[in-house]
């Protein structure tokens, strides 16, 4: 099985060849090929890094031949003519260094070196299918490590991304305070779970300081305003307002271009494989909300149907990474598409139904700004400075005019440009011949790095292999993922475990309750099932009816966008306490039942209901 970032097995001298100490406390793991211009020049650090460490490293040599290079494979199997350890390394060595590219002549030299016959490769021996056998099994290693360029460095069975120069290089062997900082917020980045992990946590600390000695100050906190004054003048919200309208933009933003992507280049981009997840969110909103309503048809409480119409995606994503490979990807895809349509109708409901007093004025503002980005988008203006500053204002416009500010990102995101794909060809070429001609200046007399102008094109370069859109989105992605909404989580989560709040608020949290845990699955079965027989959308036969069940049950996690919700329809405290307390039981029971679900599923269920599935999109 493929380990993403992980070596497949550990050194052994036995079967690799090794420089060093077997035992040594660090062990590096290079998958290289001598045809490999950029294993050439990372030869000379791995010598720096022998000499700083000494016996403290042992180094590892494993062949990933080149595959669009001729003498690649025949250079990895002369090597493993060698009939020695130092045989080997003697013809390695002068493999990567006899000459600046590799040639025939190299392979020749290094023949005669190790007394074999220069036209080895057509012989047919215990030898050399010994050779071919070691050569095809470190092939096999590098596919099982995930390695997909050389060279690729493994540090202790953990590949190593930075970069490689001597001081890079050794700090990560010797595992620096700061590299292994880095690597642990690496590790738990790209650990599927990692985002809903984060919610849980800020969750319950959340409810743990607000139940504790401390929990009016806790609560005060949030409420302490904040602002700006300039003469007369003033802007000033409290805390778990800026967390709300304006930190929590943020999140929405991300969405916004989520949605853009998807849409352009994703799964939402033709009609037919957009439907099934837009019924599904369609599908997941609708019927909560008419369960909602008919539990509560009136009172103080009916305005709170927009509660149970949300999903909260971090967390649904992060149980179907843990149930692993009994979730087909093509249903991970599915719900992660349906949960971003949600979210914008979420956003699309709050900004509607859940606003303030309109102001006619700042709304008109609002749309000149919202003209002025079109002018900017269709100008093909691709500096991202010009958007986020239009951007800050809509949100200003916005939050003045009584709407909700949230709804600014969304507009915002529909403007940030995106690009056609780059000739990736003519720009690679462009930044290597940039690169080979600061090269030939190193070590001239004052000359100390790359020129400014080679730095300007190679920034010019980068500009154009990535969207602006993009490039927002790789870096607000993660923010809005491992702090945006912990944050919010810790700031609205807090409630007060008293029995007080069960009182007078059973059809309130029922209402809740039966909207996420029964109309979230029901919805998204209704709508899919309807778009389906219709012939508008088809389902994939990667994953079946039961399994679309469940991903619907695990939409049933409301959470974030719940608790985002009920913070705007209940200023009473009383009744925002108890919109909690439902909301947490409906998502713990959605995630356990949509847990059972697809745990439960089989890959026999598959095969006997695909008949079944063709049928229904037939008819």
């Amino acid at each position: 099985m493929i380990r993403p970032g992980r070596l497949d097995r550990s050194v052994d001298p036995t079967t690799d060849h090794v420089l060093g100490r077997a035992d040594a406390e660090i062990r590096l793991v290079e998958y290289g090929s001598y045809a490999c211009s950029h294993c050439r020049a990372a030869n000379e650090r791995i010598a720096q890094a022998r000499d700083q460490l000494g016996d403290r490293v042992c180094y590892a040599f494993r062949h990933r031949p080149l595959s669009d290079n001729s003498l690649a494979y025949r250079a990895a199997e002369l090597v493993e003519l060698a009939q020695t350890p130092e045989a080997f390394w003697s013809a390695h060595i002068k493999l990567m260094t006899r000459s600046t590219e590799l040639t025939e002549g190299d392979l020749i030299a290094v023949a005669n070196d190790l007394g074999v016959d220069a036209d080895f490769a057509r012989a047919d021996s215990d030898a050399l299918r010994r050779a071919r056998a070691k050569v095809e099994a470190d092939i096999a290693s590098s596919r099982a490590s995930g390695v997909r360029f050389t060279p690729t460095f493994y540090i202790n069975r953990r590949r190593y991304d930075g970069p490689w120069d001597e001081s890079s290089f050794v700090d990560a062997m010797l595992g620096t305070l700061g590299h292994r900082v880095r690597t642990a917020a690496l590790d738990f980045a790209r650990w599927g779970p990692s985002a809903g992990i984060l919610l849980v946590l800020a969750t319950l600390l959340a409810i743990v300081l607000t139940n504790s000695p401390i929990g009016p100050a806790f609560e005060a906190f949030w409420h302490r305003e904040l602002g700006v004054t300039v003469g007369d003048a003033h802007f000033r919200m409290s805390i778990l307002h800026w967390v709300n309208d304006a930190l929590l933009t943020s999140f929405f933003l991300v969405v916004g271009l989520e949605v853009k992507r998807e849409m352009t280049v994703g799964h939402l981009a033709s009609r037919r494989a957009a439907a099934l997840p837009i019924a599904a969110a369609i599908g997941g909103m609708v019927v909560p909300a008419l369960l909602y309503v008919l539990v509560i048809p009136s009172g103080p409480w009916s305005y709170g149907w927009g509660v149970p119409m949300a999903t909260d995606t971090a967390f649904a994503i992060a149980l179907i990474v843990l149930m692993g490979a009994r979730v087909p990807v093509e249903l991970r895809i599915f719900l992660t598409a349906a949960a971003i349509v949600d979210d914008i109708g979420a956003i699309i409901v709050v900004a509607v139904f859940y606003s303030g007093d309109i102001h006619l004025g700042y709304l008109a503002a609002a749309a000149a700004v919202v003209v002025a980005l079109v002018l900017l988008s269709r100008s093909k203006i691709y500096m991202l400075s010009p958007y986020i500053v239009l951007g800050l204002t809509l949100w200003v416009l916005v939050h003045a005019s009584g709407l909700h500010a949230t709804l600014a990102a969304v507009v915002l995101a529909m403007f940030i440009p995106t690009r056609p794909p780059a000739d990736l060809a003519t720009l690679m070429m462009q930044a290597s011949t940039i690169i080979a001609s600061e090269a030939r200046h190193e070590g001239e007399v004052l000359r100390h790095g790359p020129s400014t102008p080679a730095l300007q094109a190679l920034d010019a370069i980068h500009d154009r292999l990535e969207s602006p859109a993009d490039r927002l989105l790789r870096h607000a992605g993660a923010r809005s993922s491992y702090a945006v909404l912990p944050i919010f989580a810790l700031a609205n989560a807090g409630v007060v475990i008293n029995l007080d709040v069960f009182a007078g608020h059973s059809w309130l949290m029922a209402a809740i309750i039966a909207g996420l845990a029964i109309g979230k699955p029901f919805g998204f079965f209704l709508a899919t099932a309807a778009v389906v027989r219709a012939g508008i959308a088809v389902k994939p036969e990667e994953y079946t009816w039961r399994q679309l069940v469940g991903a619907g049950a695990l939409a049933g996690i409301g959470f974030t966008m719940s608790l985002f919700i009920a913070g705007q329809t209940f200023p009473d405290a009383t009744d925002f306490s108890a919109a909690k307390i439902a909301v947490f039981a409906a998502s713990i029971l959605s995630a356990v039942v949509g847990t059972v679900l697809l745990w439960g599923a089989s890959p026999q269920e598959l095969v006997e209901e695909a008949p079944d599935n063709a049928s229904m999109q037939a008819s």
